[in-house]
């Protein structure tokens, strides 16, 4: 398999889309952030003075899914057809999981990862001032469908 990125110079190159066949197309990624018990608990209840930590990191995560060929120099500026971020609320993490769709000529698999990320990223800036040591960890593609390589699926 080569890489698409790249002339046969070994320049960067954005790649040529516009003979594929539009497809509908589906991503899913996911995030996590590793806090301390009382931050969790904090963002659970819903009781942090600067407010809804996962309401403002859902909208981050969905503006950056939106914003992701300006952030990532070789992606197509992609029209999303739907957005979704979710989050599981666990003992000492949350994990942030995103699905993304569109009827196009190239996949959405960076703007899943880039709204897990962010979102992720939103979540720990809102609670820093209670928990600088938070971590961001396991940020990757779960899941995509559609286009000439077809499935895949993490396992």
């Amino acid at each position: 398999m080569e890489l698409t990125h790249f002339d046969s110079q070994g320049n960067a190159i954005m790649v040529d889309v516009s003979t594929k066949d539009e497809t509908v197309r589906i991503a899913r990624a996911t995030a996590t952030i590793c806090a301390q018990h009382n931050t969790i608990d904090m963002i659970r209840q819903g009781t942090h003075k600067k407010g809804d930590v996962l309401g403002v990191a859902r909208v981050a995560g969905i503006m950056a899914a939106k914003r992701t060929a300006d952030l990532i120099p070789m992606c197509h500026p992609i029209p999303l057809e739907g957005v979704s971020v979710d989050f599981d609320i666990q003992d000492d993490r949350v994990i942030i999981t995103t699905e993304l769709r569109t009827t196009y000529k190239t996949g959405i698999e960076m703007e899943a990862i880039v709204a897990a990320n962010i979102a992720a990223c939103t979540i720990y800036d809102m609670c820093k001032a209670v928990d600088r040591g938070m971590t961001i960890t396991d940020v990757r593609l779960t899941y995509k469908s559609g286009g000439k390589s077809g499935v895949f699926q993490q396992p």
